[in-house]
Order: structure tokens, then sequence, then C-alpha cells
């Protein structure tokens, strides 16, 4: 049975995981770690991408 895709392109450089959480390494007092949430700079977190746009010949 076919799968439903979405018209919408995925992310090549994320592959659709737009952001993702990273240790630092250190822990806070409680013992929980420090973490920084970091997102795709070319989908901008959304996991998707516009498509190109295409070059149009003008003139000659």
């Amino acid at each position: 049975m076919p799968q439903h895709t979405s018209h919408r392109r995925i992310c090549r450089d994320c592959d659709g995981f737009a952001a993702a959480a990273i240790s630092t390494g250190t822990r806070h007092r409680d013992g929980s770690r420090v973490t920084i949430r970091v997102t795709c700079q070319t989908c901008k977190g959304t996991g998707h991408q516009l498509p190109a746009a295409q070059l149009a010949r003008a003139g000659r």
C-alpha cells in the first residue's frame, strides 16, 4: 500500500530533523545536564525547504 507523503520537500541538510538539543557536558546544581538547542540554518527550523527559484531567460 503506498504511503502518503507531503508535497513539501524535506530539507537536505537536516533530513527533516530541524532542531537538536546538544549536551555541553556540564551539569546544573540539581544534577540535570546543560543543553543547547540548535536549529538548522538552511530551513530556519521548519524541516522543509522551499523549491529553488527557476531562472527565466529574458531578452535575446
